[in-house]
């Protein structure tokens, strides 16, 4: 009863402004307790601010005193704009929480990020975090969605060698009804793209066939998920699987597959920037944000997949692990993600995509 009378109290207590540079709502909550003394969290966030919401309740809960503004924000901008604001000397958020794992290592490792000892990262997996920086948080699988009664009478592609064949043994049928990212204009299908060059040296045949089924490419996730769910299009490749299982939950004609030859797994990511007005509530948030508490919200709550190795279920790690084993291939947070932020290096990863799409 009270985390519901706290989430309803912060619900009350939200106002949500225009924010000069903000691409989304900002979320400002009031202290619970209000004090002379009383201070305020900053966080830039891709994270919806709708579903962000438990989480900043809960903390408050925590810690009655502090406020919180929350900016929604788009994950390219939350990099430039910490890079500007501390570049300027200016203060900037104190925790900075994207899906943009590769932009936030480069923050990172360019020296925008302070390192923060956190309690609760000992139980989180090494491949999860680096130098004390960079924390991931969730545990999110891309996948292959299709429309279940295109698949009544036939298992839908299970691997990307499966999907290969089926577009090229049913072009006709599937022409234009096959979506994916936008590497040019979606940073998150770029970052995919390059894992599956890492994973699989064979992929750009599944591109080829691609092309020639006249794949639809779009910016973001909810365009492709929304016309698999309606049968507009027969399949989704490469789409984060969080995303799709909160559409799932209304949409019974939206199936999801994880692939059996690899599944890659990619975390958000969290750090404290180095120019933070208030590095320690930062810190508090992120450490909070790893705890089991906070992970039991994030995957209960909030439909992101926990981390926490603590936690079971569907919606964990662990639950994941026991049901897919080693298909998962979660993405190590290190330096190593930033190589396709070289303009060189990202140009010649587009070029070669774009003409695996138009050859036939």
């Amino acid at each position: 009863m009270l985390g519901r009378f706290l989430l309803l109290l912060a619900v009350f207590c939200l106002t949500v402004p225009p924010a000069a540079g903000a691409d989304g709502p900002s979320l400002s909550l009031d202290p619970i307790s209000p004090s002379p003394d009383a201070r305020v969290l900053t966080i830039y966030s891709s994270l919806d601010s709708k579903m962000a919401l438990p989480l900043l309740a809960a903390f408050q809960a925590e810690r009655p005193s502090i406020g919180i503004d929350f900016h929604e924000m788009q994950t390219q901008d939350i990099y430039a704009r910490i890079i500007s604001e501390t570049d300027r000397a200016e203060t900037t958020a104190d925790l900075a929480f994207s899906s943009a794992m590769d932009l936030q290592v480069k923050l990172a490792n360019d020296g925008y990020a302070q390192a923060v000892r956190l309690p609760a990262a000992e139980a989180i997996p090494t491949w999860a975090q680096w130098r004390h920086s960079v924390y991931g948080v969730t545990f999110e699988p891309a996948v292959i969605l299709y429309h279940k009664p295109s698949f009544a009478l036939r298992t839908p592609p299970r691997t990307r060698v499966d999907l290969a064949r089926y577009l090229k043994e049913h072009e006709a049928q599937v022409y234009g009804r096959v979506g994916t990212y936008d590497v040019e204009r979606a940073g998150l299908g770029l970052f995919f793209l390059a894992r599956d060059g890492e994973h699989n040296r064979g992929i750009w045949d599944l591109f080829s066939a691609l092309g020639a089924a006249g794949v639809k490419l779009y910016s973001n996730s909810s365009a492709i998920v929304e016309r698999v769910a309606d049968g507009r299009f027969v399949l989704g490749y490469n789409i984060l699987g969080s995303y799709a299982n909160a559409w799932a939950r209304t949409a019974p004609d939206l199936g999801i597959v994880l692939p059996e030859d690899y599944t890659v797994v990619m975390s958000r990511i969290g750090l404290v920037p180095r120019a933070a007005s208030s590095p320690d509530l930062g810190a508090a948030f992120l450490d909070f944000l790893l705890s089991r508490a906070g992970q039991t919200i994030l995957s209960r709550d909030v439909g992101l997949p926990a981390l926490h190795p603590d936690l079971d279920g569907p919606n964990t790690a662990t639950g994941m692990r026991d049901l897919y084993g080693a298909r998962l291939r979660p993405i190590p947070v290190g330096p190593a993600l930033v190589v396709y932020l070289d303009q060189v290096k990202r140009q010649r990863l587009i070029d070669r995509w774009n003409h695996a799409l138009r050859m036939q």
